[in-house]
This record gives structure tokens, sequence and C-alpha cells, in this order.
């Protein structure tokens, strides 16, 4: 079975609206990484000169190759990646490898 991780960086509040689109899209299941914290090219500044960052959540989909670039393309749309800046980023790697994940997609995922 060929898969293709799909990876999502946004801040929480996107988490949930996500994680349903991905699995209309036909993700089978997430890891959900949260409380990361991402660093533009610009550190901002705040109130006495502390630093500004947003927490995010990291989520991860193993997904079936022939599925992975609708999953990504349904996460960009909805997430808003490429019409605001800020909003957050996705990508999809391939994976050489994976073990453990017998029967999580279904008999025609082979």
């Amino acid at each position: 079975m060929t898969v293709k991780l799909v990876v999502a960086i946004v801040g929480p509040e996107k988490t949930d609206n996500l994680m349903d689109i991905a699995r209309s899209a036909g993700a089978t299941g997430a890891t959900i990484l949260a409380n990361g914290r991402g660093e533009g090219m610009f550190r901002k500044k705040g109130v006495l000169g502390l630093e500004l960052t947003q927490q995010r959540d990291v989520l991860l989909f193993l997904v079936p190759e022939a599925r992975s670039q609708g999953v990504l393309d349904c996460l960009v749309e909805a997430g808003e990646f490429d019409d605001s800046p800020e909003t957050g980023v996705a990508f999809l790697l391939d994976v050489e490898q994976v073990h453990g994940l017998r029967g999580q997609f279904g008999p025609d995922s082979e």
C-alpha cells in the first residue's frame, strides 16, 4: 500500500473544522500535535518587547496515495492558506514505509 503524509499546521480554532473537511475528502483519521509554536520571517514583539507567537496545531494525515491530493486540496481551500497571510500551511510528503494501518483504509486501498 502506498500512502502519503498530508500535514496541516493551523491555529487551534481551525482544527476541528479541518478534521471534518479531511474526513469528508477521504482521510480516515489523524494525529494532532497540539500547542506547537511557529515563527515567521520576522519576530513579532508585543508589550515590553516580549515575543508574540500564536499557538498552532499540527495535523498529520496518513492517506492512500490516490486520495492524498484531494485531501490536501480540500484542506488548502477550507483553511484559506493561499488567501490570507498567517493562516497556516499545508503540504504533502512521500512515505517510504508504513506499518500498523492494516484495515484502516479498506479493501480498495491496496
